[in-house]
């Protein structure tokens, strides 16, 4: 996995995580159900990489 990889996947999640936040203190469900959705790829981006990492290993 490429340091741009993990980069642009942490980038990701934390936007998803802020965006979860920010949904849920505004009382806005679409938004913390959007970025529950970003997070949750994101982590799934990482797992999947980190999967061909050990294989490639």
């Amino acid at each position: 996995m490429g340091f741009e990889d993990k980069a642009a996947n942490k980038f990701e999640e934390m936007s998803g995580a802020a965006k979860e936040k920010v949904g849920d203190a505004t009382d806005n469900e679409d938004l913390e159900a959007e970025g529950t959705v970003e997070k949750a790829k994101a982590n799934l981006k990482q797992a999947g990489e980190k999967l061909k990492d050990a294989f490639t290993e």
